[in-house]
């Protein structure tokens, strides 16, 4: 299975011009940029240069990378839903159609030059569905489709040994964005937050291409935005490419990918 790593720079973001018009209509756009992410080996030194080795098996990276935090976009919605199925509809009960995708995160926090499980962390994770609908947002996407409910979004909290994982599907594309899944990992002392950071990964095109071949993502049409000429994706440098598009294996009924989350909480 492969792995994609997820790593944080201070440095601003572009935002395209969708999610900046949405921004300056007063939806909550913020750029994560205070902390620092590193993608590091177990036992290794944190640097800037080196490619990412991760190998098969979840086993630990020989080498970091450094890569950008992304906007979280106008879309979040703080539900508060703590859940690993993240594709039903509390409010209806019914499931997103979609080809299921399973998110596995593996988040360490980073000390000098040691990573360690990070435990007891809230990780989001919110996408739009095949219609290219996010819930409980009116006027975005496909239409106002996903008002009133919240379907693919959920939170889970890092086990000792710093994993959360999800089962979604895979998601769908709307006017002006490559296909991609954000996501948001908090810390809290009591109900008040301590740590944040926000991202956002991307999609190999030829398997999006696969997928959105068939019902029903087919109905949207041909996406009319790609990794190569979406705003967000090309503020990134080659190797932040590389770090914040996920790598999936195909299973029986879809596909699976793991991201290994390294940050620095201080």
């Amino acid at each position: 299975m492969s792995h994609s790593r997820f790593l944080e720079i201070p440095a601003a973001q572009a935002l395209n011009r969708r999610e900046m018009l949405k921004g300056l209509a007063g939806s909550a756009i913020t750029v994560v940029v205070s902390q620092s992410v590193l993608g590091c080996a177990t036992t290794g030194t944190p640097t800037d240069t080196a490619v990412d080795t991760t190998s098969q098996g979840g086993s630990a990276s020989t080498a970091c990378v450094l890569t950008a935090a992304l906007t979280e976009g106008p879309f979040f919605v703080d539900e508060k839903l703590n859940r690993s199925d993240i594709r039903s509809d509390p409010v209806t009960g019914a499931a997103s159609a979609g080809v299921p995708l399973g998110l596995t995160f593996n988040v360490s926090r980073v000390a000098g030059s040691a990573c360690t499980p990070l435990t007891g962390a809230y990780l989001d994770v919110w996408h739009a569905d095949a219609s290219g609908t996010y819930s409980d947002v009116s006027g975005m996407g496909n239409g106002s489709g996903g008002a009133g409910h919240k379907f693919l979004r959920g939170y889970q909290i890092t086990d000792a040994a710093g994993a959360v994982q999800f089962t979604s599907i895979y998601p769908g594309w709307y006017s002006g964005r490559a296909v991609h899944v954000h996501f948001k990992l908090r810390l809290y002392a009591g109900s008040s937050a301590t740590y944040e950071f926000t991202s956002q990964f991307f999609m190999v095109e030829s398997i999006t291409d696969t997928v959105h071949a068939n019902s029903p993502y087919n109905t949207r049409g041909q996406r009319n935005t790609m990794n190569s000429t979406d705003g967000i994706y090309n503020s990134l440098t080659t190797a932040q490419k590389s770090a914040l598009t996920l790598q999936t294996t195909q299973t029986t009924d879809g596909y699976s990918g793991i991201i290994n989350l390294d940050v620095n909480v201080g």
